[in-house]
């Protein structure tokens, strides 16, 4: 019987020091509208070649984040949802892992971060051309971002320029 006991106590000792552990580190939920920046932001419609034998143009963001917060962010993930302006349907959405689980330290930035639509517009007409089209209908991006296992934020919106982006 007692080496039934020295096995439940070392058993409980096992799992206290587990729970420790997983609370080291924990600190306080860093609120991503406040604690992250974005910077250098520019926005506008790439050129992402042929889709059959049409010219094929996709809404873009490039952009740094800054941690601004004074606790890293563990596994930073970001996802752009692109729209047509009036609209809330989604047009089109980039998925983007930023870090890793080492994550991004108080006060460091990314280096540039490139979002672009899967969807676009396509068109005979040259590229540049597409832009003036009357049909034509510009976009917006927002901005969301997660770390570690929080829930996402939206972080911004931005309108995309009406401008040719080479690739």
């Amino acid at each position: 019987m007692t080496w039934l006991c020295t096995l439940f106590h070392r058993a409980l000792f096992v799992l206290f020091a587990i729970v420790c552990a997983s609370l080291v580190g924990c600190g306080p939920t860093v609120d991503l509208t406040h604690g992250l920046t974005i910077e250098a932001v520019s926005t506008g419609w790439l050129d992402a070649g042929l889709a059959g034998s049409q010219n094929k143009l996709v809404p873009t963001v490039s952009l740094k984040l800054k941690n601004v917060s004074d606790q890293r962010l563990p596994t930073l993930q970001v996802n752009a949802v692109f729209r047509r302006v009036g609209e809330d349907d989604e047009f089109g959405s980039r998925f983007l892992t930023v870090t890793g689980t080492d994550g991004l330290a108080s006060s460091a930035t990314t280096d540039t971060l490139v979002l672009k639509s899967n969807l676009g517009y396509t068109s005979t007409d040259p590229r540049d051309e597409m832009l003036k089209n009357s049909h034509f209908i510009d976009a917006r991006v927002d901005l969301f971002a997660k770390y570690g296992s929080t829930q996402w934020t939206r972080v911004g919106e931005y309108r995309i320029d009406r401008r040719l982006l080479a690739r």
